[in-house]
């Protein structure tokens, strides 16, 4: 099978050849029912980085739980190991949600997966210390951080496709964007309620008992997310795809989706790279950065960061509109070029240590990564074609997020020891990048378009 159309055509810095539209009449979706798909999908990713927030910032704690070694660095190793632990099996939680999205629908696998995030983060709240069960105490965190993993490697995937399919073509771009406000308001949350317990609760009582509750508030969060998924009807572009043929819908070959969208492939490899390795560099690596490596005071660094994240959200959805009225790739572009140019004078603003100077650098680095929160959930789904865009999609994106977005803490810490240097988080995300500016370059404009595979979409006032 071919690579996409949409990614097999030739490379233009113009306006690129139209997109094939599949045959059949344009399908126009109930304005209220693409609201419902929207707020359903972005409630999954919102938990999905609930869940991280509140990890990273109770993580001290959660290694005296779980992790009484008596030595504080080794207990923070381990309770990241646990934490990194779930980027191993998002690769294979995409390649086993994504293809069954394709075949089954993309609704039932959404449900799934919601159900499987919830309650792996809500078992957490339940596991006893290390005091009461011993080594089972960490060997349940890891399990429950595995499962946690494996539904997360079908989620990102399958909500920017199913929000892409029900999106009317000209305000794809704008609806997507939501996707990320969601992840966003998820890490707010999850890193708000944390910072707030630390400052309510005694340590006696957060080690105790308090840990827990951000945890427990998944189970809540999870039944809300499911009853809003279970609502929704199949996207028009799967059900259209359903309809084409004369009995059950056949299973895809994980060859096809792969070797077949080889391409098509690359592109999104690429294009989640530079979005990944920048978005984990400013909301993952930075505060500790700032703490270890600069030594600023650590509360106002968590501040920081989430008062850049909170300036975020604002702009999200007009970046969102943006790209529908200009495209991605101008979007996209401008992220990759503002990454290449500025962030060597954006570290060093951080670098210089004031909290004015730290806020400005971390605010421009912030507006930048908003070019790659707004356009990648519009764009990576028209990648490709209907009959493997979640299976595919699923591969490429966690493939590229396991290798590089989730290392890139790890990676740029290693590199600072080995050469000393303190300027490397810049040079890392100027070599991102790079092979962004490459994968842009290459690939076709989609805004206003059909998705590769489906009928126009016009929009229904």
């Amino acid at each position: 099978m071919s690579a996409a159309p949409v990614a097999a055509a030739p490379p233009s810095r113009t306006s690129p050849a139209p997109v094939p539209r599949a045959a059949g009449a344009p399908t126009a979706t109930d304005p209220a029912l693409v609201r419902r798909a929207v707020k359903a999908a972005a409630l999954g990713n919102a938990m999905e980085w609930f869940d991280f927030g509140v990890y990273s910032y109770i993580a001290v704690t959660l290694g005296k739980v779980f992790f009484p070694s008596g030595n504080p660095t080794a207990q923070l190793l381990s309770t990241f190991g646990a934490f990194a632990a779930a980027f191993l099996v998002r690769p294979l939680g995409g390649m086993v949600f994504g293809p069954l999205g394709d075949r089954v629908g993309r609704q039932k696998v959404l449900a799934v997966t919601m159900i499987m995030m919830a309650a792996g983060t809500f078992a957490i709240g339940l596991i006893p210390s290390y005091a009461t069960i011993g080594v089972w105490a960490p060997v349940l965190l890891l399990a429950a951080r595995l499962v946690q993993g494996f539904s997360t490697g079908g989620e990102y995937a399958g909500a920017s496709t199913f929000i892409a399919e029900y999106a009317p073509d000209k305000r794809r771009g704008f609806l997507g964007s939501w996707l990320e406000f969601g992840t966003l308001a998820g890490y707010i949350g999850g890193a708000g309620l944390v910072t707030l317990m630390t400052a309510l609760l005694s340590d006696g009582d957060l080690m105790s008992w308090g840990w827990r509750i951000p945890f427990l508030i998944a189970g809540p969060m999870g039944i809300v997310g499911l009853y809003l998924r279970m609502r929704l009807e199949e996207t028009p572009a799967f059900a259209a795809e359903v309809a084409k043929a004369e009995t059950a819908r056949p299973k895809v070959p994980l060859r096809e989706m792969v070797t077949g969208q080889w391409r098509a492939l690359l592109l999104c490899v690429g294009l989640v790279l530079v979005f990944n390795v920048t978005d984990y560099m400013l909301l993952s690596y930075m505060p500790s950065y700032l703490t270890s490596e600069l030594e600023y005071d650590e509360t106002h660094g968590l501040l920081v960061v989430l008062g850049v994240m909170a300036l975020m959200m604002v702009v999200q959805p007009f970046a969102g509109a943006l790209t529908d009225r200009v495209g991605r790739r101008p979007v996209i572009a401008a992220g990759c070029a503002g990454f290449l140019l500025l962030s060597v004078p954006a570290l060093l603003l951080i670098r210089e240590g004031s909290l004015l100077a730290v806020a400005l650098g971390m605010g421009a680095l912030g507006m930048l990564l908003v070019c790659f929160t707004a356009s990648m959930p519009s764009a990576l789904p028209a990648l490709f074609p209907t009959r493997v865009r979640y299976g595919s999609l699923s591969i490429g994106f966690n493939v590229s997020v396991s290798l590089f977005g989730g290392t890139t803490p790890l990676v740029v810490t290693a590199l600072i020891g080995a050469t000393g240097d303190m300027m490397m988080p810049a040079y890392y995300m100027m070599a991102a990048a790079l092979v962004g500016g490459v994968a842009v370059w290459l690939m076709t404009e989609s805004a206003g378009r059909p998705l590769p595979g489906s009928a126009p979409a016009p929009e229904r006032h």
